[in-house]
């Protein structure tokens, strides 16, 4: 399962919490996820803790629509560079199917899908893995997201859509229209907006083609990595995905949409290993964190996946030749 997300999907968390009088740092913490996570919208998060949190939100805000009232809020904020690429798309529809194609590189535990729904045309989000607690509140959120999104691509054009969700409502229906002006459609067979099939013909007025070329081209780089760049690239996953437990070539190999065997060839065709990219990456992180923080040596390990802290005092010493904590002693 590829259980991660960009964390700019929480673009707009900590205003939207201090609202309700909460901490964001404290519910980031109690989910699970590092408090300083909205530092780098552009790093990965857990999905599974990503739901924890948006259900701790509810909970604790005591408002059941939090993750639609958030969806609303961060609008297409979220999409990073792809939203330049949706916005020099031609039409509605050719910027529904780039969002289809491109989405995992900002989420890789769910997806969208562009496809008819009786005389309509859905544009629905499928989660991977859907019997995760808080999936109520990320559909919600998402399709909060969707919406914005119509509404940024059709301009003067858009009106509400019909929007369907597959669980129960959770709140007053007249608090989802008070923030839709719509009724959304509960306990339905799909999570998604419905389209006319018109309306994917709408040709977008800001369209440019040429900046729609150079921003797929920068895209397709993201998902074409020369040899030569792969390790760099898995440095950075596991930056992101160390602090969130134990990292195997196995879960890379997934965020990354790839076998595991075809991510070990393409390491070792660019000269090293995925256990040799994994040592360096903590090497370095170990070195940063221990020079330039106050963390514990038993906080580290865990920030850096290590299962206790003896297996990282054995690598540690097998890199430096010498404990952490001695090596801490002889650099301070």
């Amino acid at each position: 399962m590829q259980d991660f997300a960009r964390a700019s999907a929480l673009v707009g968390f900590d205003t939207l919490v201090a609202e309700y009088g909460l901490s964001h740092t404290e519910l980031l913490r109690d989910a699970g996820l590092p408090e300083n996570t909205l530092d780098n919208l552009q790093g990965l998060v857990s999905y599974r803790r990503f739901l924890k949190l948006l259900k701790l939100s509810a909970a604790r805000s005591g408002d059941p629509l939090f993750g639609l009232k958030l969806g609303l809020s961060q609008g297409v904020s979220i999409f990073g560079p792809i939203l330049y690429l949706l916005n020099n798309a031609r039409t509605v529809g050719e910027a529904l199917t780039e969002l289809k194609q491109y989405f995992h590189l900002h989420m890789g535990a769910a997806h969208v899908e562009v496809s008819a729904y009786g005389d309509q045309i859905q544009l629905a989000y499928r989660v991977l893995d859907p019997g995760q607690p808080g999936i109520n509140q990320g559909a919600e959120l998402a399709l909060g997201v969707g919406r914005k999104l119509l509404q940024t691509l059709m301009g003067e054009n858009w009106q509400p859509h019909p929007m369907l969700l597959e669980h129960a409502r959770q709140a007053p229906l007249t608090a989802y229209q008070k923030l839709l002006g719509v009724s959304p459609r509960f306990n339905s067979d799909t999570t998604a907006l419905l389209l006319k099939p018109a309306e994917l013909d709408l040709p977008l007025s800001q369209a440019d083609p040429t900046l729609h070329r150079l921003i797929r081209e920068h895209l397709d780089t993201l998902q074409n990595l020369t040899d030569l760049e792969l390790p760099g690239y898995v440095s950075n996953l596991l930056r992101d995905l160390l602090p969130q437990g134990r990292v195997t070539v196995d879960h890379i190999a997934r965020c990354m949409a790839m076998s595991r065997r075809t991510l070990q060839r393409r390491l070792s065709d660019s000269g090293t290993s995925f256990q040799a990219v994994l040592d360096e990456t903590r090497q370095k992180m170990a070195l940063r964190y221990l020079r330039d923080s106050t963390l514990q040596v038993t906080q580290l390990s865990d920030l850096l996946g290590y299962a206790d802290l003896s297996a990282f005092s054995r690598a540690f010493t097998r890199w430096f030749g010498m404990p952490p904590s001695r090596w801490t002693a002889d650099h301070h």
